[in-house]
């Protein structure tokens, strides 16, 4: 469900695809939590440790409400999980989803990563963090993964948008990795992955 921002511009419901990655998370058992994932160097356990980082941080960049949270490189420190995860996890994501909802989260400037950006750039970032590192979750715990289309497209949107900045980080400690070429006509998620620098045909090791 989408609303408006005092422009009238469409914003994004970040809840379907919030509710997709609390979904993903609570099906990893324990026993999966040290498996490898699509991100280098990063295991389930880390995976799911950023997820929540990032949920905490996005829902403050919304709120507006600077601080260590919104102030910290995510690349800084090898994130983790604590042991009430399953519990802290879908509860940040609901937050996120619930500040991104309000119009004034979508204006003016606010903050992320220790990046200084307009809101509606914050808000973009935000689904195309949930979009993809839900397939990564999906992907390293070999479950079934349909992202939420609103946020496919916004995310497809972004991640055209940096392919093409000339000044785009390829070295993985950014956003993204270097671009992998899918076919031109491959499905949107293919297409969006690849823009992320990810293989789409990435698949759990023997």
């Amino acid at each position: 469900m989408a609303s408006e921002t005092t422009a009238g511009d469409p914003v994004l419901d970040l809840g379907p695809q919030a509710r997709i990655v609390a979904r993903l998370a609570e099906r990893v058992p324990d026993e999966r939590l040290a498996d490898p994932t699509p991100c280098p160097d990063l295991a389930v356990r880390n995976l799911l440790g950023h997820l929540t980082h990032l949920a905490t941080a996005f829902r403050d960049a919304g709120r507006k409400d600077l601080g260590p949270t919104t102030d910290t490189n995510p690349g800084a420190v090898t994130p983790d999980i604590g042991p009430g995860w399953r519990e802290e996890l879908p509860r940040v994501l609901d937050e996120l989803a619930e500040v991104w909802r309000d119009p004034e989260a979508w204006t003016g400037m606010t903050r992320a990563g220790g990046v200084d950006l307009p809101g509606p750039v914050a808000g973009a970032v935000a689904a195309d963090e949930l979009l993809i590192h839900g397939w990564d979750l999906a992907r390293a715990t070999g479950q079934e993964y349909t992202p939420d289309e609103a946020a496919l497209r916004s995310a497809l949107t972004f991640l055209t948008a940096a392919a093409e900045d000339p000044g785009r980080d390829d070295s993985g400690g950014g956003l993204f990795g270097p671009v992998v070429r899918v076919p031109a006509d491959a499905p949107l998620l293919d297409r969006a992955l690849g823009l992320s620098g990810r293989d789409p045909g990435w698949t759990r090791p023997a």
